[in-house]
């Protein structure tokens, strides 16, 4: 599993470090304004409704039943299973773009309600040209999710990398277009047909195919609806908080959303090169040895993830709040982006991080539940949390003056009520047991992140005054310095056996 893990975070590592150039040069080309708040506003449409239709449905509701199929050697059945989904997602997809492409006014007007005259008008534009992303890329997610249920995942987390080369590209060239916001957008469905490109020549090369065909109902197909329905309204519900937080940010500051967007994407560099790498690793693991009858086996695994998980993102989150102006001036504060808009965004960063352990553990505790092909409960624990999400956002926001760096810090308390009402559920119905693995890795994990932070503020302080850009690397090495002491130290009492 460990071996498995390496080679999703590797290549996420990779689509992570474009993903920053890509988003260095969106901030140095469109700053924080008018058209860097529509370009991220049409940018969250196919983002967002891909979480509710694509990794977040596909995975929960569909990898399971087919990496189950796969296990017992029904390979003609887990075929056709497959494509009988896949007819009916991309039936689903077309009726979808067609009221998208057709409505696309009046939807603006109700995400972003404090938009108006040319930054309306932009944000329409951008948002049709880039929502067509979405029917290209569930193409890419369902194949993505077949390969991990064969235990082969360097190519789905790989394709991810092509959307933002394709981004620089068109950035690099924005004098090409009306201006920098269009090319990003053009940049988008670019790295959509590229994405869909290279995951069907993946998938050949396993004997993976989606054949399109009329969607027909069949039994098995019924099953997966009733999942999907249990799983969409949970993955809708992740979705509405960032809506919720573009309409608010509409109604603040112009640039907050701009500045929401960044912070995140620092944030999100932690959550998907390990958080949400051991989430990806352990799903199919842990439905495939189900489907064996070895429970046991199953809830090692998912101990094991869950110290991983820890051990690898609480660093981030001392970090976040030792360094967080630091980091944000150093890596986005250039061309239009000012240092002003960093260091606000380095409040946000900071909001962010105190989430970021609860993020990864949500994936790998929800896992309890989707592999045993029940959607309702994690459902119902989103759902929750969602609700809570939203009213700690008002209360933050306006209620305690926090503005902008109040939305972050809903969503990061949000993430943690959802991972106490899933552990909850979990020991109540004797499906999650906390093993003695995890245990002895967390005290560990705890001292670990406590060294890196504490590091990372020594690093920033011997270099104050020689900039912002040594200070982060005189952090990074220090940080790593102390990371890396307490593990070598305490290296018995981690759960890192190859498997």
């Amino acid at each position: 599993m460990f071996r498995k893990l390496l080679s999703v975070s590797g290549f996420t590592l990779l689509s992570r470090i474009t993903g920053f150039a890509r988003d260095a040069l969106l901030a140095w080309t469109m700053g924080k304004g008018l058209m860097s708040d529509a370009f991220f506003v049409a940018f969250l449409f196919p983002n967002n409704f891909r979480a509710i239709f694509g990794e977040g449905t596909i995975n929960p509701a569909f990898l399971p039943r087919y990496a189950a199929l796969q296990a017992r050697g029904e390979k003609a059945a887990a075929a056709q299973f497959a494509d009988a989904i896949f007819a009916w997602q991309m039936a689903a997809q077309i009726v979808l773009l067609a009221l998208a492409t057709l409505f696309m006014p009046q939807v603006i007007r109700l995400l972003a309600p404090g938009f108006d005259g040319e930054q309306f008008r932009l944000t329409v534009a951008l948002a049709r040209i880039t929502f067509p992303y979405l029917i290209l890329t569930l193409v890419a997610v369902q194949l993505s999710a077949m390969l991990n249920a064969i235990d082969k995942f360097w190519a789905a987390a790989a394709w991810s990398n092509l959307q933002n080369l394709a981004m620089i590209a068109t950035l690099v060239a924005w004098h090409w277009f009306p201006n920098a916001a269009y090319a990003a957008a053009w940049g988008v469905l670019l790295g959509g047909v590229a994405q869909l490109v290279f995951i069907l020549w993946a998938g050949a090369r396993e004997g993976l195919w989606l054949r399109p065909a009329w969607p027909r109902w069949s039994p098995q197909v019924k099953e997966f609806f009733v999942a999907f329905g249990a799983v969409t309204i949970g993955a809708a519900s992740v979705v509405i908080a960032p809506f919720i937080d573009t309409i608010i940010a509409s109604l603040l500051p112009t640039g907050s959303r701009t500045v929401l967007y960044l912070a995140d994407r620092i944030n999100q560099l932690p959550l998907g090169v390990l958080g949400i790498a051991v989430g990806t690793v352990l799903l199919p693991e842990m439905s495939a040895r189900l489907a064996k009858g070895d429970a046991r086996g199953s809830s090692t695994a998912q101990n094991r993830s869950a110290a991983m998980a820890l051990l690898l993102t609480l660093p981030f989150v001392f970090t976040f709040l030792a360094i967080p102006g630091t980091i944000m001036r150093a890596v986005f504060a250039h061309g239009a982006f000012d240092r002003q808009a960093a260091s606000l965004a380095g409040q946000v960063l900071a909001a962010y991080g105190i989430g970021l352990p609860a993020m990864a553990l949500v994936r790998i505790i929800a896992s309890t539940f989707y592999a045993r092909h029940d959607t309702m409960t994690p459902m119902r624990a989103t759902v929750t949390a969602m609700i809570c999400n939203i009213v700690l956002k008002l209360v933050f926001v306006w209620g305690l003056g926090l503005g902008v760096a109040g939305l972050a810090l809903g969503t990061a308390l949000g993430a943690w009520i959802n991972v106490g009402v899933l552990t909850f559920i979990g020991k109540s119905r004797a499906l999650l047991a906390i093993e003695q693995l995890f245990l002895r890795a967390l005290p560990v994990s705890l001292l670990a992140a406590l060294a890196t932070g504490a590091g990372a503020w020594a690093g920033v302080w011997l270099l104050r005054g020689h900039g912002d850009i040594a200070a982060l690397v005189a952090a990074i090495l220090c940080g790593g310095l102390g990371y890396g002491a307490v593990l070598l130290l305490f290296r018995g009492r981690l759960p890192l056996r190859i498997a």
